[in-house]
């Protein structure tokens, strides 16, 4: 019994000091903030169309983690040990996008899908994040995008296509920085998508 024990000991100990020997990185959490990163303007005079916003938003790859990413090199990405998302961004970018339309829009006038039974949605909004990523040097964060706006009447017009294409100037190279830039440019996106489409 004791040998076993002893050649036990002698086969996890170099797996010990190897789990002893890695430094633990301690991990820093983000959060993309509800408040708007800017001030709301006025709602500008419109129609009074309810939009119904997709439920999800196309993400590239590089977006579903939870781990936060800068561009390297030519092609590749780098993720930041110990800097994560408190909200997957797939669930925070639809929730926010929803929020930051209504309030350039007005209140009741854009709904989340599936909206309640009794609202009568006239349009229809789907989004699809193309890039969302800081270059190497942290200096900014783009924001390409691309979104349909559909009219769901009888004998409405096919959904319309619409394109952002946003810088975001990081403050500093901070990973807090970072994050904060991610939502001025899901403001900016919301901005040109309400800009874009008939109020």
């Amino acid at each position: 019994m004791k040998r076993r024990l002893t050649l036990a000991g002698l086969v996890a100990a170099p797996w010990l000091l190897s789990a002893c020997a890695r430094p633990q990185v301690a991990t820093r959490w983000y959060e993309l903030r509800s408040p708007p990163p800017a001030a709301v303007p006025p709602v500008r005079p419109g129609d009074g169309a309810l939009w119904e916003v997709a439920s999800a938003v196309g993400l590239p790859g590089a977006l579903e983690r939870e781990t936060l990413v800068v561009a390297s090199g030519a092609a590749s990405l780098e993720p930041l040990p110990g800097h994560r998302w408190v909200e997957p961004l797939r669930d925070a970018i639809p929730r926010l996008l929803v929020a930051d339309l209504a309030a350039l829009r007005g209140p009741g006038l854009v709904w989340r899908a599936p909206v309640p039974s009794g609202v009568e949605v006239t349009r229809r909004l789907r989004v699809e994040i193309v890039t969302l990523i800081a270059d190497a040097g942290r200096q900014k964060l783009r924001l390409q995008a691309r979104w349909w706006l559909g009219d769901t009447r009888a004998g409405g017009a096919a959904p319309a296509l619409g394109q952002a294409d946003v810088d975001i100037a990081l403050t500093d190279t901070s990973v807090d920085a970072l994050a904060a830039a991610h939502r001025q440019a899901l403001w900016q996106l919301a901005v040109r998508i309400v800009e874009s489409g008939p109020a």
